[in-house]
């Protein structure tokens, strides 16, 4: 099962994502930039920015898998947020989808998300979900389920760039951003001014 190729650590799991494509209610995209995540301090990747960090509990719950569902939040509120869940059945980790190339239903990704360039229409994780539909009612679905409204098909693994993640102010420093060179689509990075100085933090 495709699937089971996601139950390794966040970082091999994020490089897998990359070039992967990813189908939700008429809308077909190609993954080109992701972030891992890891879990609680007593798990196996522990990772202060991860919101499985301080253990299980709430929405969260998707986080300690089985890998392939698809765990959502809101950013500031505002924003739905997509992750693939990886690693182990009961072991936190997951991976969230930062940008994409659309690749089909150009017509249904612009009236999501208005007068925008193509190469903007996902690119940062909040205009990957609306482009592509996927919402807080999405969190918790199998990805790999043929009959799932968001579903994702695994590549061959591709040569990415990494970097430290966009915007958290715990772990900066950690190279655990990855993305394919040469696409406008991926998000330009920017980092939290809560975070420590640069070789301060994790």
């Amino acid at each position: 099962m495709s699937a089971q190729r996601l139950a390794t650590d966040p970082v091999s799991a994020a490089r897998l994502l990359v070039g992967a494509e990813l189908i939700c209610r008429g809308v077909t995209a190609t993954v080109v930039e992701v972030e891992a995540y890891g879990g609680p301090p007593d798990g196996p990747w522990p990772d202060a920015a991860a919101h499985s960090f301080r253990g299980r509990g709430g929405r969260n719950e998707v986080m300690f898998g089985p890998p392939g569902r698809m765990y959502t939040y809101r950013s500031h509120g505002i924003h739905v947020c997509a992750n693939v869940v990886c690693g182990d059945d009961g072991v936190a980790a997951a991976v969230l989808l930062r940008a994409a190339v659309v690749t089909d239903g150009f017509g249904i990704a612009h009236a999501s998300r208005g007068p925008v360039t193509t190469a903007a229409l996902a690119r940062g994780p909040g205009n990957l979900c609306s482009a592509l539909g996927i919402t807080m009612q999405d969190n918790g679905i199998d990805l790999f389920d043929p009959v799932s409204p968001v579903r994702l098909a695994l590549g061959a693994s591709l040569p990415v760039i990494s970097g430290p993640r966009v915007g958290v102010s715990k772990a900066a420093d950690r190279p655990w951003r990855f993305w394919l060179a040469d696409h406008p689509e991926v998000s330009a990075y920017r980092r939290s001014p809560r975070a420590p100085a640069p070789g301060d933090g994790d």
